[in-house]
């Protein structure tokens, strides 16, 4: 999280239309966080979406699209690798955001499969709030242990792996922790 990803998506996205292409957005539909259509990154940037509640409308909805987006793409269904794959084989270009790894450190959703799928990765980072190091986990500050929550900084901090990991173990400590890990 606040690595810029959603921007990067808008950035992109905004250049295909810029060269004339037929551009479709998609999101999912839980993510009504700062619009419920709009794909909004952190900083405010927007670009016009169509929330889906599975992977698979996608196909139904793109059709004849030359690039096809999708933010959020932690949070569809597997099949989501499947639909990417046959938009790309019709020659449609695909752009996927989303989390590689969920607030736990473990793969997240589709994500690892896409990633091992496509033909370009790029992996952009936040800074640690702690040491202000390069940071590729979203450290969970909100008490809840759902794998989906949908927050802000109310909710996630950005951290590196040595702050994340001091984090983890800090919560492993606390009398909570014991106790739920005892029932």
């Amino acid at each position: 999280m606040f690595s810029g990803k959603t921007e990067e998506l808008i950035r992109r996205l905004t250049r295909a239309r810029i060269a004339r292409q037929r551009v479709e957005i998609f999101k999912p539909a839980l993510d009504t966080r700062y619009h419920a259509e709009d794909v909004v990154s952190h900083n405010a940037a927007r670009i016009r979406s169509t929330p889906v509640a599975i992977a698979s409308e996608i196909l139904l909805l793109a059709a004849g699209s030359d690039v096809v987006g999708i933010d959020e793409g932690q949070f569809f269904d597997d099949s989501l690798v499947d639909v990417c794959a046959q938009l790309a084989n019709n020659g449609t270009r695909v752009i996927v955001a989303g989390l590689d790894m969920d607030y736990l450190g473990h793969p997240f959703g589709p994500m690892p499969a896409l990633l091992a799928t496509a033909e370009y990765v790029t992996k952009v980072h936040a800074v640690c709030v702690c040491c202000g190091e390069i940071a590729s986990y979203s450290y969970r500050i909100a008490a809840s242990a759902s794998q989906v929550l949908l927050g802000e900084t109310d909710s996630y901090e950005a951290r590196c792996r040595p702050c994340f990991l001091e984090g983890m173990q800090a919560k492993e400590a606390t009398p909570e922790a014991r106790s739920a890990a005892t029932h």
